[in-house]
């Protein structure tokens, strides 16, 4: 018996059951009573056991019948919840999202982002993974993410990327730091030790780089931190320098200063980070539209 043909027959046999008589049944399902019979017919054949016993002008349910009408309303239930939530899930109104954040993007861009795809998708389920961008990029390249929301320039063909916000990270320094606020040049620089990122990451390597470039050495790093939130506790503790987002050293209110100098200030994006072929879904799609209005890249 084909798949169709079952659950059509097992639609008609609760009908029939439901009204314990076959000709009512017909008229109430359009079709004959001869075809109910064949249904009937039919559904015995296959489960092995007759389903109904006649009683007096109607019918009515065996232990067996009773059984396989109890199994019928449950698969019944089941596919009216599975038509409705891939229904859903075709809208972008259902589903899981896997999406990787960096720090920053994970203060500053996702919380609002999350409120809105809430408040119009509420069944969609987001996994967020918090992290440095090169762990990010690897997982989403091994399929373990959906997207990353987090700086461009990844130049990699696997990726493909699409911008929200401009950014620039700064160099900064505890508010109470002898540089704090002042235009000094690159060289004065050197004579601080540093936090920074691992070298694996981009601002580091942009840093080091701008360095390089002014005839200097790369900063003294005394420490190396994944933790931006850490970063900020151990920056404004102690006499050391670092490179963050702007974004970051506005919520830190007076506690960390900018040293400004345009030759240490590294302009940047943050986007939406996906595998150039892979699938989107619904709701995936649906939250980087919500990224994108949101934005000012």
């Amino acid at each position: 018996m084909s798949i169709n043909l079952q659950i059509r027959d097992l639609a008609y046999f609760m009908k029939i059951a439901e009204l314990g008589h076959l000709g009512r049944a017909a008229e109430v399902l359009h079709v004959s009573q001869s075809a109910l019979s064949k249904c009937i017919d039919r559904l015995e054949d296959a489960y092995g056991a007759e389903l109904f016993e006649r009683v007096g002008r109607g019918i009515r349910l065996t232990s067996a019948g009773q059984l396989l009408c109890e199994r019928s309303q449950k698969v019944e239930r089941l596919l009216d919840e599975t038509r409705r939530q891939t229904a859903a899930m075709g809208k972008g109104l259902a589903g899981v999202i896997r999406v990787g954040a960096a720090a920053t993007t994970a203060e500053f861009v996702l919380p609002k982002a999350c409120r809105l795809l809430q408040e119009q998708a509420p069944a969609v389920l987001l996994e967020i993974q918090i992290g440095m961008n090169d762990v990010l990029h690897d997982s989403l390249r091994k399929g373990a993410l959906d997207l990353v929301v987090g700086p461009l320039g990844t130049r990699d063909e696997e990726l493909s990327e699409l911008a929200i916000l401009n950014d620039e990270v700064v160099v900064v320094a505890s508010a109470n730091h002898p540089l704090a606020g002042r235009h000094v040049p690159m060289q004065a620089l050197c004579e601080y030790r540093w936090i920074l990122s691992p070298t694996s990451v981009a601002t580091r390597q942009w840093l080091e780089a701008a360095f390089s470039a002014n005839g200097l050495p790369a900063p003294d790093v005394a420490i190396v931190s994944s933790s931006l939130a850490s970063m900020r506790n151990l920056i404004a503790e102690t006499g050391l320098l670092s490179f963050v987002s702007r974004r970051n050293l506005a919520s830190t209110g007076d506690v960390l200063s900018e040293i400004p100098n345009e030759k240490t200030t590294m302009p940047r994006r943050f986007g939406v980070i996906h595998r150039t072929d892979a699938y989107l879904s619904p709701a995936t799609r649906r939250f980087i539209d919500i990224l994108q209005q949101q934005g000012d890249a």
